[in-house]
């Protein structure tokens, strides 16, 4: 697989919520978790499971950081 996002974890899924046309995915990544949302379509696809491994590919401009 070649993508231009850097920013490539792999990881297990933990959890799959779907929803009426998106789901939620949880991937834990050593320990953390990420979370995406992607469509129900796209489980299906990827045929995505929860115990498979799988990369949270994370391409942005921009990462924001804030305090309280």
């Amino acid at each position: 697989m070649k993508l231009s996002a850097r920013n490539t974890l792999k990881g297990t899924v933990t959890e799959i919520t779907k929803g009426a046309v998106n789901a939620i995915v949880r991937i834990d990544v050593g320990g953390s978790v990420i979370t995406s949302s992607i469509t129900n379509a796209a489980i299906e696809d990827l045929g995505l499971k929860v115990g498979e491994q799988a990369y949270a590919v994370i391409k942005a401009s921009d990462v924001m950081v804030g305090l309280d």
